[in-house]
């Protein structure tokens, strides 16, 4: 039986409709404020219609268009959530967040393919941290 388009999802049913696995969505909540699932008791995630929108739009950003963590951070900072359920819905992204102002001795990478390739490595050593912190923390 199929969960109607209201109805919450699980983690495991959230990470398998966004394509990613579950750590990421436990790792994206550590870094982006603006994602809260609820939680039940014993901690179980619960996420809402609304939170898989949002979640939508993180997913293009970093995995399709190149974006960084801290330049997804900057984008809803300051343009808001709204920003990012359009990103979701796929709507155009016109913003362009060159991230060597977020890092100062950083120099600027202009080339739009080796940034997509640089932001995806970065992302691929972020969950890979996740994981590895995840399995310290099970000691």
């Amino acid at each position: 039986m199929t969960k109607g388009p209201d109805a919450f999802r699980t983690i495991s049913e959230a990470a398998e409709e966004l394509g990613v696995p579950q750590h990421v969505l436990r790792f994206w909540e550590t870094r982006f404020s603006f994602i809260r699932p609820m939680k039940r008791a014993g901690g179980r995630r619960f996420y809402r219609p609304q939170d898989l929108v949002v979640l939508r739009g993180v997913r293009r950003l970093l995995h399709e268009e190149g974006y960084t963590i801290k330049g997804v951070q900057k984008l809803h900072r300051d343009h808001g959530v709204q920003r990012l359920v359009q990103a979701a819905e796929g709507a155009p992204i016109t913003e362009v967040y060159d991230d060597a102002d977020l890092f100062e001795d950083a120099a600027p990478i202009a080339d739009p393919a080796k940034r997509r390739r640089l932001a995806a490595t970065l992302e691929e050593l972020i969950t890979v941290k996740a994981h590895l912190d995840g399995l310290l923390h099970q000691r």
